[in-house]
Parts: C-alpha cells; sequence; structure tokens
C-alpha cells in the first residue's frame, strides 16, 4: 500500500513540475518580440505567439515594435542669423533589430529621445529665420535622414521627424509684421504702376488712331459733351476740334439740345 508520506511526496513533486512548466511557457503578441539570454549570453529574439524558456538559466525582455510617438520637448535655440526661437517637433521610430535595441544601447528610448533633442538643436541652428518657417518639410526629412543614420546600428528605425511648432519672441512677431505690410505696399504699387503704364499705352494707340481719323475725335468730342450735360452742368467752354465759329456754334447747339432733353426727362 501506498504511504501518505509518498502521496504527499508525489502530489509535491506534480506541484514542483506544475510551477516548472508555468514559469517555463511564455507568450508574446504579435507585435512584441522577446530577446532571450541563456546563461548571460544572447540566444537569440523569439516570437509572436509561445515560446519555452529555462528558469533560473534563461532570462528575457520584451520589446515592442509598434511605431513610438516622442515628443522632443521645446527646445530654445539661435537660428544662423541671430534669432532666438523656441522649436517644437515629434519622432516617430520602431524598433526594427530588437536583438541590437538591448544589446547596443542600454536603454534604446532614452537614447533615441536625446539623440533627437541635441540634433533638433544642432541642425536648426544651422538655418535662417526664413527658412525654418518656410521649409519645415524639407528640414523635416534633413533631420529624419540624420537620426536614421546615428540611430541604424542600435537597431532604430526612425520613420519621421514632423516640426510641429516655431516661437517667435513678440519683436520678431511685430518686425515679420511690418516686413509683411512694406511687402504689400510695394506690391500694390507695382500693381498701380503697371496700370497706368497700360493706361498710357492704350492712349498712345487712341491718340494715334484720332490722329489718322479726325471724325472720330469729332465724335468723341460730342460723346463727352452729352456725358457732361448729364451731370447738369450749365457752361461748356472747349477748343478741341473747333476749326470755324460755325462750329462752335454747332457744338454749343448740340450742348443745349441735349440739356433740353435732360431737362424734359
Amino acid at each position: 500500500m501506498v504511504s501518505e508520506a509518498e502521496i504527499a511526496l508525489a502530489a509535491f513533486g506534480v506541484i514542483v513540475v506544475l510551477i516548472i512548466l508555468a514559469s517555463s511557457i511564455r507568450i508574446v503578441k504579435e507585435y512584441e518580440r522577446a530577446v532571450i539570454f541563456r546563461l548571460g549570453r544572447l540566444l537569440g529574439a523569439k516570437g509572436p505567439g509561445i515560446f519555452f524558456r529555462i528558469p533560473i538559466i534563461d532570462q528575457f525582455r520584451v520589446i515592442d515594435l509598434r511605431v513610438i510617438t516622442f515628443d522632443v520637448p521645446r527646445q530654445r535655440l539661435i537660428t544662423r542669423d541671430n534669432v532666438s526661437v523656441d522649436v517644437d517637433a515629434v519622432v516617430y521610430y520602431r524598433v526594427l533589430d530588437p536583438k541590437a535595441a538591448v544589446v547596443a544601447v542600454e536603454n534604446y528610448r532614452i537614447a533615441t529621445g536625446l539623440l533627437a533633442q541635441t540634433t533638433l538643436r544642432d541642425v536648426l541652428g544651422q538655418v535662417e529665420l526664413d527658412d525654418l518657417l518656410a521649409k519645415r518639410e524639407d528640414l523635416g526629412k534633413r533631420l529624419t535622414a540624420i537620426l536614421d543614420a546615428a540611430t541604424d546600428h542600435w537597431g532604430i528605425k526612425v520613420v519621421t521627424v514632423a516640426i510641429r511648432d516655431v516661437s517667435l519672441p513678440e519683436l520678431m512677431q511685430r518686425a515679420i509684421a511690418k516686413q509683411a505690410e512694406a511687402e504689400r505696399e510695394r506690391r500694390s504699387r507695382i500693381v498701380i504702376a503697371d496700370g497706368e503704364f497700360q493706361a498710357a499705352a492704350k492712349m498712345t494707340e487712341a491718340a494715334a488712331m484720332y490722329e489718322k481719323t479726325p471724325v472720330a475725335l469729332k465724335l468723341r468730342e460730342l460723346q463727352t459733351m452729352q456725358e457732361i450735360a448729364r451731370e447738369k452742368n450749365l457752361i461748356v467752354v472747349t477748343t478741341i476740334g473747333a476749326g470755324s465759329g460755325s462750329d462752335m456754334a454747332t457744338l454749343i447747339g448740340l450742348v443745349k439740345g441735349a440739356q433740353k432733353e435732360k431737362t424734359k426727362e
């Protein structure tokens, strides 16, 4: 017969086996990888799904492979033309090689964040304020390329760097506003001058046509007098096109006739 001590020992053995199995079976998600070390030596990366490890002998660290968003703290820098600005940026990156992310750097999140801050100050400090305000997309691509090359041996892939905001001092904002106002004034004067130039050109063409056809000039003069009569002007004095006294009398008669018609209306 089996004694109670043997039963208790068997039960204890079963419990130990179950505990060992429970601690040996691990599961990682689709977007995770487990980097395993056996007696301190790198064994490899496991996952996704279920994997086994030897308790006490094997140690592992789970790495997330999803895109990580890192908000770079506001950085105060001086541009190439000696303007002090505050810049906010966002960095998007992910882990491509989980083994390198664990072995090559102590903490890849902190290292990538600090490197992003340093690179942001170095690169944007070499450009002028106008380029910083107008070429954010190009500067973002440049920052992305520099960060991606610097973090490649860490197993990190920098997806993009976006410059979110550029804060200017109040004095500089007023200066930019004055510059924009002056630019608008310059454009308006150019438009007005161009309009006068075109009008002068058209008037020159019209004068040449009137010189070739004096009758057209006479008709234009009559039309002008009719327009003046509509404004209820009582006296019209003109010498244009009046070659003789009969012509002047004719013109005066036409004007008076137009005024009478205006009065009847």
